[in-house]
Order: structure tokens, then sequence, then C-alpha cells
């Protein structure tokens, strides 16, 4: 597939505005509502993401058997890794602590043993 391919199978912006015109919990959202609901830890509980499984890279290694290492160079630059840390400068090293979600590492692991 070339970028051009890709490209022309993307839904239009003009498209995705109707989609979202027409969805059910945008039509129910009330801004309003959410300006007078302070965050608090208990949404945060309740979200889907912070009720995923994520892996570290040792976890990885261990039920994969391979080593750590290779976990990292593997998922380092896949979409979906929790990647905290900041990028190296002229002197010093990049550090990254990688927190990988279950699904992502299901996709990789059916990827790889396809």
């Amino acid at each position: 597939m070339t970028r051009t391919d890709h490209v022309e199978s993307a839904p239009s912006v003009a498209e995705l505005h109707k989609l979202l015109l027409k969805s059910e919990k945008f039509i129910k959202w009330n801004p309003a509502a959410d300006e007078d609901k302070p965050f608090s830890i208990s949404d945060l509980e309740q979200s889907e993401i912070m009720a995923e499984k994520y892996y570290t890279p040792d976890e990885l290694s261990e039920l994969w058997a391979v080593s750590t290492e290779t976990i990292r160079s593997i998922f380092r630059n896949e979409p979906g890794v929790l990647k905290i840390g900041k990028p190296g400068t002229r002197n010093k090293r990049a550090y990254f602590t990688l927190r990988i979600p279950a699904d992502v590492a299901e996709r990789i692991h059916a990827r790889l043993t396809a």
C-alpha cells in the first residue's frame, strides 16, 4: 500500500464531522455539566484505560523467555505503549520507562507468531 492509497481510503474531515454530529454520546453531551463536576480519583479508577493490565519489560521478558532488551527493542516505537521519561541530550543518554498494555502485547505476539 502506498502513502496515497492510505490517504484516499481515510474518511474526510467532513465525513468524520457528520458522524460526530450523529453520535449519541455527542448529542447527550452537556459541557456545562462537565465544568461543574471536579475530576476525582474515582473517575480515574473507573476509566477503561486504568482497568487494563500493563506489563513491564521485565514481566514480558519472563513470560516470553527473551531478554528485557529484546522486549524493549520490540516495543520501543510501538503505538499504544506508555513511554515515560525524557529524550537524551548531548551529554546524557535518553531514559524511558515502558509500560505495555495487554492488548498491545497480544497484538505483537500474534504478529510475531503468524
